[in-house]
């Protein structure tokens, strides 16, 4: 254990970049995410098309292919505002098309009827989406939109390899010091990674009880 208490500084160093890239993601994924699921269900079929080929080639690209393109490639094209900022929007378009789904996924729980009704009363579908669909469908995904945030928290461990000093990072150098405690190094890093996951777990459990009430 003294590897892992003499190098705490490092492990928080790194526990903070991981919190900053699931901050900056996260919030950058939901804006998207939001905006290409409006695309996807939008009365303009150019819209829906492009929203639909965004989703499945992001959604089935890796990670490591798409952070590989914002390290390298966008350097390249002479956009190089730092490694940090880099992943940042790496894992903002890779996690956008899974919110975008779980999204359209709550919009389709909607009872079309709604929407009808919007219409029958001079609502535009901006309208109708922003003042009807959505807060219902916000309400019904929010578990499954935690989950998502999840899987984010753990996919920022690939920035790691991307220059990106974050808590796959900090084990990366220290376990380069101290060969011998890997182990301990590893087992530091899974506790760092439950205090975000648990948490984010808890609360998806609440919400889905609390929503699964109101229903």
């Amino acid at each position: 254990m003294d590897a892992v208490i003499d190098n705490l500084p490092l492990f928080l160093e790194g526990f903070r970049n991981t919190l900053g890239l699931l901050a900056v993601a996260g919030v950058g994924a939901f804006i998207l995410g939001v905006l290409v699921a409006a695309m996807r269900i939008s009365p303009v079929a150019s819209l829906r098309a492009f929203a639909t080929v965004y989703t499945e080639i992001v959604r089935n690209t890796p990670l490591t292919l798409v952070l590989f393109f914002c390290a390298y490639l966008l350097p390249y094209l002479q956009f190089s505002p730092g490694y940090f900022q880099l992943a940042a929007i790496g894992l903002t378009v890779y996690t956008s098309p899974f919110v975008a789904e779980a999204l359209r996924s709550g919009v389709n729980g909607v009872h079309v009827g709604q929407a009808e009704a919007a219409r029958s009363v001079g609502l535009t579908f901006g309208q109708t989406l922003s003042f009807i669909v959505l807060p219902q469908a916000f309400r019904m995904v929010i578990p499954p939109l935690i989950n998502v945030f999840i899987a984010l928290a753990k996919n920022t461990s690939v920035a790691g390899a991307f220059f990106v000093f974050e808590l796959f990072g900090a084990a990366r150098r220290i376990t380069n010091d101290r060969g011998d405690a890997v182990i301990a190094i590893l087992l530091a890093v899974a506790v760092f990674y439950l205090i975000i996951t648990i948490p984010l777990g808890f609360i998806a459990g609440r919400i889905e009880k609390k929503v699964a009430v109101l229903r």
